[in-house]
């Protein structure tokens, strides 16, 4: 009987010891996953605020959208409108703050930014001169086109044009977001010479 006694008491210990385990396997895994979810919620976290700090202190976007809208302006004979996107373009150029970029790209973007807030200020004062505006388009577009080959173009297909008859017959190119061709540089005189000379994707 002592035998017997002694036998269940045995029993219950190693089965209370084997739940204990179970029990102890089951916290650790669910205190992994936990940290697992806790990792990975974190990383996201890092990822997120990079793309929107990116997004506050280089405003790569709202410089080539305010591009095109220049340009779309020029192509419609419209030197008020062009002027606003060129002072628009200024002023976006004026909120980057050097420290955001990568070090690889800082030279990068001195080569162009000067020469782009320079280009689009001018514009931007000179509304009623569109000729003037023009010729100033010609080196502006010469930069955006570096700009976009250096910073992207934010998953947008564009186009870089070429009129041959612009900048007195020496030629000139200009960024697009529509294949049709509609020439800044004659606007409503001509605004199918041109061709397209490059697809940026």
């Amino acid at each position: 009987m002592k035998n017997i006694i002694l036998g269940f008491a045995i029993a219950a210990t190693t089965l209370a010891a084997c739940n204990n385990g179970n029990n102890e396997t089951k916290k650790a895994k669910n205190d992994g996953m936990q940290n697992d979810t806790a990792m990975a919620i974190h990383h996201q976290t890092i990822i997120d605020t990079a793309v929107t700090q990116q997004a506050t202190t280089y405003p790569a976007k709202e410089i080539i959208a305010s591009y095109l809208q220049l340009k779309n302006s020029l192509t419609k004979d419209n030197g008020k409108e062009a002027a606003a996107a060129g002072n628009t373009i200024a002023a976006e150029l004026a909120k980057v703050d050097m420290k955001s970029l990568p070090k690889e790209q800082v030279k990068n973007y001195m080569d162009v930014a000067g020469d782009l807030k320079e280009q689009a200020e001018y514009i931007g004062t000179n509304g009623s001169k569109i000729d003037n505006q023009r010729e100033h388009f010609i080196m502006l577009s010469k930069d955006m086109v570096n700009f976009v080959k250096v910073f992207g173009n934010n998953g947008q297909t564009l186009y870089n044009d070429f009129c041959p008859m612009a900048n007195n017959g020496k030629g000139a190119t200009w960024i697009s977001e529509i294949k049709e061709i509609k020439n800044p540089y004659f606007g409503g005189k001509m605004p199918e010479c041109g061709l397209i000379k490059e697809t940026i994707n």
